[in-house]
């Protein structure tokens, strides 16, 4: 259970100070950078993880503490559901030698009676091994498919060679978390979508040429139509008051890559070129997956989608399961499955979250012709 003075002495030390603090899935943030920082931008090897700390200690006993040492560019501390921390956290400073000095310093901090942190140099892995690709996979063309099915992809490199069977593809992403994020679900996506078998470790160590570096992806507005994903929904985000009846496309895929996998190619296909978001004339419409596949409900005259959520294990990986189904008036049987959310500050926001990555599990079968309304 949460300790309600150890809260309240957070309220009053975010209220006092003035501190900014968001919440983002299973997380809350501190800066990235904060509101005023007039240092460097950090590199590698500026971030350090801490661990062991008491579940009921907040941000403010961590961020002064790990500010005693140098400006904090980033602190992240993992939450529950349950509103307690998951007993780490990562602080990012501006330079690599103020993270050595915070792991001199602090490295053994008896925080409380029997609870001494434990303080590293954070890993930051950011590189992942892609194996099994098809010998005629080009750069370009994986570069392209791994962007529309995951976040944060910046550049590819391919490795072929007598010792490696096939192509091999080392992956840079933007961050760790993307990476984490697309390791969890890329296997499962090249299976679906090309019927690959492919392979996923952690890249440690990566020398890229300069050739090799492409500029990263820039955020486009709207829905993005894109193979499941683990989900990161926006609860605050704007919602549309009109969508038009009319179902999307299914992703585009270069035909390079379709070529190399054994699919159809651009020329076989029978939809219209692909559009990144719902724009009738000149007007984007940013849809949630929610909103999205109760109006194409409404579209084919079916009723609203009933959804029926239960909560099932915690993963190793730090990820909650659910199984769902969804009862859609109209259709003979119920759609069934599993998706995955980060812990939440609430019950409520993690069924929130899951429940959007049902309706996206269900428009993606939509997609796929699995079913029909």
């Amino acid at each position: 259970a949460k300790n309600q003075k150890r809260v309240q002495a957070l309220e009053i030390w975010l209220k006092t100070t003035n501190t900014k603090i968001i919440q983002v899935n299973g997380q809350r943030k501190y800066g990235g950078p904060p509101e005023v920082w007039d240092g460097p931008t950090p590199g590698s090897r500026c971030e350090v993880f801490i661990s062991q700390i008491p579940r009921d200690v907040y941000e403010d006993l961590l961020i002064p503490l790990f500010s005693s040492v140098g400006p904090l560019w980033e602190f992240r501390l993992m939450m529950n559901f349950s509103g307690q921390n998951r007993g780490f956290a990562y602080a990012k400073y501006g330079s690599s030698a103020v993270a050595t000095e915070a792991i001199r310093l602090l490295h053994g901090h008896m925080l409380e009676p029997g609870f001494c942190l434990s303080v590293r140099r954070s890993t930051e892995k950011r590189h992942l091994c892609i194996g099994d690709l098809p010998a005629a996979t080009r750069q370009e063309d994986l570069l392209q498919v791994l962007r529309r099915l995951a976040d944060g992809v910046e550049r590819v490199s391919l490795k072929a060679g007598p010792d490696i069977d096939g192509v091999t593809a080392i992956v840079a992403f933007s961050s760790h978390h993307t990476a984490a994020m697309a390791k969890k679900m890329l296997v499962e996506a090249f299976k679906k979508q090309f019927s690959l078998n492919i392979s996923i470790k952690w890249q440690s160590t990566v020398k890229l040429s300069p050739d090799e570096a492409l500029p990263p992806r820039k955020p486009s507005k709207g829905l993005l139509l894109s193979p499941p994903r683990p989900p990161r929904y926006s609860l605050k985000s704007p919602q549309p008051s009109v969508l038009p009846p009319r179902m999307a496309h299914p992703p585009c895929v270069p035909p390079g890559f379709s070529r190399a996998v054994g699919g159809p190619t651009a020329a076989e296909h029978r939809h219209p070129p692909c559009s990144s978001a719902f724009s009738p004339g000149n007007v984007v419409f940013p849809a949630s997956p929610v909103m999205l596949l109760r109006k194409m409900c409404e579209a084919n005259g079916a009723g609203q989608p009933l959804y029926e959520m239960h909560y099932s294990h915690a993963g190793p990986d730090g990820f909650l399961y659910l199984t769902y189904t969804v009862y859609i008036p109209g259709t003979i049987m119920p759609l069934k499955g599993l998706v995955t959310v980060l812990p939440g500050p609430s019950a409520t926001t993690m069924m929130e979250e899951a429940q959007q990555a049902t309706a996206q599990q269900v428009l993606q079968r939509l997609y796929n012709n699995q079913f029909t309304l």
